[in-house]
């Protein structure tokens, strides 16, 4: 049974690397052997019993506050870059393009045409614009109004992509995201602005990815140190504090 999971973990561990050829496979192979296998298992072993030591679990929960802020700041960063958006026609066509971003106070969203040879156009430009404080709700998906108009013709990779913002009168702003990166940057900030938590998988990935390298920078003078489960006992303080060194007497 030990035999069969070695050659296991040898041939998932091998395909893991994306081998170009047949011979760089069994190369691989060859070199991971039963030793190499041991002292891969013991240091991931170690890794995980120190990321999931319930100090490192506390530390997580403590930096993940500023880790979001940062997520959430450059979420609406990306929104005053703005963005290049594309037009669904009743014919579907899909050459038209508009642009929208974010004033730099967080205030406004501008928007308006663009042609196609044009690239980040001056904010001065954009005539048409949205006061953030007009934005009654997101809505995404199939429960876009542009969504809805064109029900069962959208295929999956456009309700994927689609977002809405309705604000004063039951008016709304439809998008239509250039990829899924951008849906969730611009989802993200327009919950922000909105005061709602992100909840995008984009978020959630960055999230980890900040979490894993600050615990890691953390731990780095802790290493080969073993972390204890808990925090160890303060002792009693002393019955009196005569040792301590009296600063109220001015000295002569």
């Amino acid at each position: 049974m030990e035999v069969m999971q070695v050659v296991r973990e040898q041939i998932t561990r091998t395909l893991s690397s994306k081998p170009t050829s047949l011979e760089l496979f069994k190369n691989k192979v060859n070199a991971l052997n039963y030793g190499e296998i041991l002292k891969l298992r013991q240091t991931e072993r170690l890794h995980q019993e120190e990321t999931l030591a319930p100090p490192v679990l506390e530390l997580k929960e403590r930096l993940k506050p500023e880790l979001l802020e940062l997520i959430r700041q450059q979420r609406l960063n990306r929104l005053c870059q703005g963005t290049k958006f594309r037009k669904i026609s009743s014919r579907r066509r899909q050459d038209k393009l508009w642009y929208c971003r974010l004033s730099p106070n967080h205030k406004i969203l501008h928007y308006g045409d663009l042609e196609e040879d044009t690239d980040n156009p001056p904010i001065e430009t954009l005539q048409e614009k949205i006061p953030v404080a007009d934005i009654k709700g997101l809505l995404t998906g199939k429960d876009c109004p542009h969504m809805k108009e064109h029900k069962g013709k959208q295929n999956k990779e456009v309700l994927d992509l689609a977002f809405s913002l309705t604000y004063v009168e039951e008016y709304s702003l439809n998008f239509i995201a250039p990829s899924r990166t951008d849906f969730c940057l611009w989802t993200d900030g327009l919950s922000v602005l909105l005061g709602r938590e992100m909840s995008s998988e984009s978020m959630r990935s960055e999230l980890d990815i900040l979490l894993s390298m600050e615990i890691k920078l953390r731990l780095l003078d802790l290493e080969n140190v073993p972390i204890p489960d808990s925090a160890p006992v303060v002792p009693k303080p002393p019955s009196n504090f005569n040792f301590c060194y009296d600063f109220s007497q001015t000295e002569q």
